[in-house]
């Protein structure tokens, strides 16, 4: 029995929906069903759930949305009347914005509930085209579902009693189809999860109806072993453990949300990368453990957007809680670090730029020196970090040498590096200038 989940890209217009009847239909094993809002339709296109997000930040500032709510609906009826579905779906999703826009509930969870009736109203039209074309399949919300989340609007995380709700769908009859991007919590409050979240809830039901497979189709053939935006044609991964599926989600590549799977992983779940206008290709499949290959380097993920905060005090090894002290400075700030190289005297903290406003930097700085006395502080922007990633990494001999080699062949100095908190991965921090060129040596290094 297989769970599968399709993103905004294969149900953006009708003929997309249509390839996801063909391809639900040439399974029966494929029973639940798990849909994003529509997608882009073409390149410059704007997504559903924007359109949503636009709409309901012009309702909270008391400005004429109309227009808005036009553009919304005339994008589900495009859907709806080529795929010659029955018109009160269209009635019902605008009777769910304006019921929602016209409600007592907070202005969040007004914005909440209008972010996901993309996800909402796509389940119902999948639905429904199913229904079309021969197969028995019913909507499930949700709730309905048993998908019960934390109070959390934005970040919901799901509750471990959702589980054993979800396997008690296994009993229903025909297809179930449920929308992604939200739960509810135990008082009944819908609450989304991070964007990106349909790949959640794919994983939450694969997790809890204990599917032997969970197939997430996408408009990829498969993960690649580097981003084929920065170089041609690059090999194609056909396995890929969790933890380097997780490594390479955290780090830039933008298959999935680096927690969507968590729940499959946590229940040893193979899940199958697939693309719906390639259906008949293999995809990539990401496992618990696979057999150890001669090269254990399985892909190089990259981003940018980072910050070094560097701190630097003499004797700073034999201070007693320096390390803790500063990095609670931090979280009382409210900033979340990424990695913490240090050395005798000095000690480095990578922060993500959009976690420094610029009146938290002022605040950090002010405090650290007040409070830790350092005798340099400093705050340098424009860092991009590269991964390189494989498992066995940590037993293989000269991972460490070629990755160094790569970067001087493309006269690129290595800011900072970090090998001995992972198993599975290396990381350099560079100048996001020098980004695409150190990608592409690196590719050259381990793949070429």
């Amino acid at each position: 029995m297989k769970v599968v989940k399709f993103g905004g890209s294969s149900v953006a217009n009708d003929e997309q929906i249509k390839k996801v009847g063909s391809i639900v239909a040439d399974d029966s094993d494929r029973k639940f069903v798990v849909v994003s809002a529509p997608g882009k339709r073409f390149k410059d296109d704007v997504k559903i759930t924007d359109l949503l997000i636009e709409l309901s930040d012009l309702a909270l500032r008391n400005k004429s949305f109309d227009k808005k709510l036009t553009e919304i609906m005339e994008r589900f009826s495009e859907i709806t009347s080529e795929l010659n579905l029955s018109q009160v779906i269209l009635t019902d999703i605008k009777q769910s914005i304006q019921s929602t826009l016209s409600s007592e509930m907070s202005d969040r969870a007004k914005a909440d509930e209008l972010k996901s009736i993309g996800e909402d109203s796509s389940a119902k039209i999948v639905s429904a085209h199913l229904k079309t074309i021969g197969l028995n399949a019913q909507y499930v919300n949700p709730k309905e579902a048993g998908i019960i989340v934390s109070n959390e609007p934005g970040n919901a995380q799901v509750l471990p009693e959702s589980f054993a709700k979800l396997y008690n769908m296994r009993q229903r009859d025909g297809i179930i189809v449920i929308p992604g991007f939200f739960g509810f919590t135990q008082e009944g409050q819908l609450m989304t999860f991070p964007r990106g979240g349909s790949d959640i809830t794919g994983s939450i039901v694969a997790a809890g109806v204990q599917a032997d497979l969970y197939e997430n189709f996408t408009d990829v053939d498969s993960v690649y072993v580097v981003d084929p935006r920065m170089v041609e044609n690059p090999e194609k991964v056909t396995e890929l453990t969790y933890k380097e599926m997780r490594e390479l989600s955290y780090s830039g590549f933008g298959v999935f949300h680096d927690e969507a799977l968590m729940p499959a992983f946590q229940r040893e779940i193979p899940v199958c990368i697939k693309n719906t206008n390639n259906p008949q290709s293999p995809g990539t499949m990401i496992v618990s453990e696979k057999d150890q290959q001669s090269r254990c380097v399985v892909g190089i993920a990259s981003d940018t957007g980072f910050s070094n905060l560097y701190v630097s005090k003499y004797l700073m090894n034999r201070e007693l809680g320096f390390g803790r002290r500063l990095l609670q400075i931090l979280e009382e700030e409210g900033i979340s670090f990424e990695h913490a190289p240090s050395g005798i005297d000095n000690m480095s903290v990578i922060i993500r730029d959009n976690q420094l406003t610029a009146e938290k930097e002022i605040n950090v700085i002010n405090r650290i020196k007040q409070e830790l006395n350092p005798e340099t502080i400093s705050i340098d922007y424009g860092f991009a970090m590269v991964m390189v990633v494989g498992e066995g990494m940590m037993n293989a001999v000269g991972i460490a040498e070629k990755s160094t080699a790569a970067f001087a062949e493309a006269n690129i100095s290595i800011e900072m590096i970090n090998q001995g908190s992972s198993e599975v991965s290396v990381m350099f921090g560079i100048r996001k200038d020098k980004l695409d060129l150190a990608v592409k040596s690196l590719y050259h290094k381990f793949f070429e």
